[in-house]
C-alpha cells in the first residue's frame, strides 16, 4: 500500500510515516515546512516529501493519513475527495499498524512522551524487544520510532482531540488528567473510558497507582535517574510500575535507566546550562521552571512561545497565575508571539494579552527568536541558566543551540 502523510514533519505524524515504511508500506508525505530535521530523517530513509499543495497525491496513492490539525481546505484534502481517495485519521492509522501486538497505550495531560519513552527502553533493555511509536523524538532511536520484534507495542496516545477512542489497549496507563484542551472532568470522563475495557494491567495515574517496593528501591532508582526533577522521577516510577505488572523483576527494570538517554526536548540540555524542554501548558512549564530554577538559584531565563491561539485563549489565566508563581525576582521570561500554523484559527486572543497579565518586571516581549538571542547575548550575564521551550516551533531548539555556543 502506498499511504500519504499530511502535515508529515510533525513529530507524531513522522513517527506513524517511519513506523509504516518500517512495517513495508511504501510512505509518501506532504508539509508546510521542509528541510526540518525531522523531515530531512523522513527522506533518509527514503520518503519522499512534497510541498503542502497536494502535489504528492497521484493515480497511485492508496491512502491519505491525516491529523486533527489538517483543514478541510488543505489542497491535498481536496485533491483525495476528489479522487474518491480514503481518508484516515492519524489515529486508526497508527491503531491498525500496531493490531498484531499487544498495545500498551500511555495517556494523560502531562509526561505521556517520557513515560512511553521510558517504558519502551525498559522493555528494550529487559529482553521484551517491544515496538514503540511516541510523541517526541527519543535519543538513540529512530526520531521518535523504535522497530521491535516483541509481542508488545508501546505507543503514546493523544487525548487532544479524544482520538484515542480509536484504541483498544492491552494495558495502559494515565499519568495524570488536567484542564488542557478539556476542562479537568470532560479529560476524567475520556480517561476513564479509555481504560475500562482494558484487558491487562492499567495504572491510573491521578489515583497514585504506581509506586516502588521499597525506600531503598527508590534510591537506587535515584542514583541511576539522569533526568532531573521530580516529575522525572515520577514519570520513571509509573513506567517502573508497568514493566513490573507485565513480568519484569523491578530490579532490573530500574538498573535499566542507568543507561536511558533521555527524551528530545524534554529538559534537553546543551552544554552546562542552556536548556530546551517542549513545556507548553501550565503544569509543564512550572515543572521546567522549577527544575532548572533549583538547579540555578541565581537566576534563569526563559524564553517561551505559546503554541496555538486557541489553547493561549483557554489557558490564559491559568499561565499568567502559573508565571506569577514560578519567576522569581532573580528570573526573567522573554515572551514570543504565538506560533501561527496557518489556517483559520481565531487570532484575536495573543501573546500581547498574556503579557498584560504578568508583571512587568517578569517579562519582556520579543517579536521573534532573532530579537531574543540579541536580547540574551545582552543580558546573558544577568543569569545563570537559559531555557527555551513551547511546542511546535521547531526554532526553539536551535535558539538553545545558539545561546549555549555563546556561553
Amino acid at each position: 500500500m502506498k499511504r500519504h502523510l499530511i502535515g508529515i514533519g510533525g513529530v507524531g505524524m513522522s513517527a506513524l510515516a517511519t513506523a509504516l515504511k518500517r512495517l513495508g508500506d511504501e510512505v509518501t508525505g506532504a508539509d508546510r515546512t521542509l528541510g526540518t530535521p525531522n523531515v530531512k530523517f523522513l527522506e533518509s530513509i527514503g520518503i519522499k516529501v512534497f510541498p503542502d499543495d497536494g502535489s504528492g497525491i497521484d493515480d497511485t496513492t492508496d491512502e491519505v493519513i491525516v491529523s486533527t490539525a489538517i483543514e478541510e481546505t488543505n489542497p491535498g484534502i481536496i485533491k483525495a475527495r476528489a479522487a474518491g481517495l480514503p481518508i484516515t485519521h492519524r489515529a486508526a492509522a497508527l491503531a491498525r499498524a500496531l493490531s498484531s501486538k499487544r498495545l500498551v497505550a500511555v495517556a494523560g495531560t502531562c509526561g505521556k512522551s517520557t513515560v512511553t519513552a521510558m517504558l519502551g527502553h525498559l522493555l528494550q533493555r529487559c529482553g521484551r524487544d517491544p515496538i514503540c511509536v511516541n510523541g517526541a523524538n527519543v535519543l538513540g532511536w529512530e526520531g521518535a520510532f523504535r522497530m521491535g520484534a516483541g509481542e508488545y507495542a508501546v505507543a503514546e496516545i493523544d487525548e487532544s482531540d479524544k482520538s484515542l477512542v480509536a484504541f483498544k489497549p492491552y494495558a495502559a496507563i494515565i499519568t495524570n488528567s488536567s484542564a488542557d484542551h478539556y476542562s479537568k472532568e470532560e479529560m476524567d470522563e475520556v480517561f476513564d473510558a479509555f481504560i475500562k475495557d482494558a484487558p491487562g494491567p492499567v495504572i491510573d495515574g491521578c489515583k497514585g497507582d504506581a509506586r516502588l517496593s521499597s525506600a531503598a528501591a527508590e534510591a537506587e532508582l535515584s542514583s541511576v535517574l539522569r533526568m532531573p526533577g521530580k516529575h522525572n522521577f515520577d514519570n520513571a516510577v509509573m513506567a517502573i510500575t508497568m514493566a513490573v505488572r507485565l513480568g519484569v523483576q523491578e530490579a532490573e527494570a530500574i538498573a535499566a535507566f542507568a543507561d536511558f538517554a533521555g527524551v528530545a526536548r524534554r529538559l534537553q540540555c546543551y552544554g552546562e546550562n542552556v536548556y530546551d524542554d517542549y513545556a507548553h501548558n501550565p503544569e509543564k512549564i512550572a515543572a521546567m521552571w522549577k527544575t532548572v530554577a533549583e538547579r540555578h538559584q541565581k537566576g534563569v531565563c526563559v524564553i517561551w512561545r505559546p503554541h496555538g491561539y486557541a489553547p493561549l485563549r483557554k489557558m490564559l489565566a491559568a499561565l499568567a497565575a502559573m508565571f506569577k508563581d514560578v519567576i522569581r525576582p532573580q528570573d526573567k521570561l522573554l515572551l514570543l508571539p504565538v506560533y501561527d500554523a496557518g489556517g483559520t484559527a481565531d487570532r484575536s486572543v495573543n501573546s500581547d494579552e498574556l503579557l498584560k497579565r504578568i508583571d512587568a518586571e517578569k517579562a519582556v516581549s520579543v517579536k521573534d527568536l532573532d530579537e531574543a538571542y540579541d536580547w540574551i547575548s545582552a543580558n546573558r550575564a544577568k543569569f545563570a541558566a537559559f531555557a527555551t521551550c513551547g511546542a511546535r516551533d521547531p526554532g526553539l531548539p536551535i535558539l538553545a543551540k545558539r545561546v549555549a555556543a555563546v556561553r
